[in-house]
């Protein structure tokens, strides 16, 4: 673990909120490379979020933004496993985050297995429309693509995550993040979206 900096450590520890050693052995795995290093613990932090998935959520909080205008709001409900864990600053600031998220981007649904079947078959049928005439097998893949960015767009856990500035990072990929952050099973259970007159 020779040649990797204190302040490096330091540095990676204070951006992720995972402990010294975990982002040390992150560094030392990425040669030294921060970015690669982040790019370590996101990719455990998932791996971590499939092993917790199972756990019991019965603690948890709301999360909810107020338009300034005070004609548009949200709430979520953010569950995990112990009220310590709920009343982490990092929990709180990501369920006023998602909330805000929900009320800019007007998701209907949380997952892609609460669409209901006859919507997918209704977006497949005019996505098979589109594709009339080409190949059959480029013709199914193009339906599979139109019918994956449906559910970026109608369903919370899969859209683009608002506050990520790349664009690259989805809703589901903050909860990774936050149950290799909080070493607990969280996650979003229900949101809901008032506008004025809608």
């Amino acid at each position: 673990m020779a040649g990797i900096s204190a302040e490096a450590v330091r540095t990676l520890r204070e951006k992720t909120g995972l402990g010294m050693m975990k982002c040390k052995e992150a560094l030392v795995e990425a040669g030294g490379d921060p970015a690669k290093a982040e790019e370590v613990l996101r990719k455990q932090g998932h791996k971590t979020a499939e092993l917790k998935a199972g756990r019991s959520t019965k603690e948890g909080l709301i999360g909810f933004y107020l338009h300034h205008d005070g004609r548009m709001g949200s709430m979520v409900e953010i569950l995990c496993e112990t009220d310590f864990v709920a009343r982490n600053e990092a929990v709180k600031a990501f369920a006023k985050n998602v909330s805000m998220h929900v009320a800019a981007s007007s998701p209907k649904y949380l997952r892609r297995e609460d669409v209901p079947a006859e919507a997918i078959e209704k977006e497949k049928e005019i996505a098979r429309a589109q594709v009339q005439g080409k190949p059959a097998g480029v013709a199914e893949k193009i339906v599979a693509g139109k019918l994956e960015k449906f559910y970026q767009e109608v369903c919370l856990m899969d859209q683009p995550y608002v506050r990520d500035e790349t664009g690259k990072e989805t809703v589901a990929d903050q909860v990774k993040a936050l149950v290799a952050k909080t070493g607990e099973n969280v996650k979003i259970s229900r949101f809901v979206r008032f506008r004025v007159g809608e």
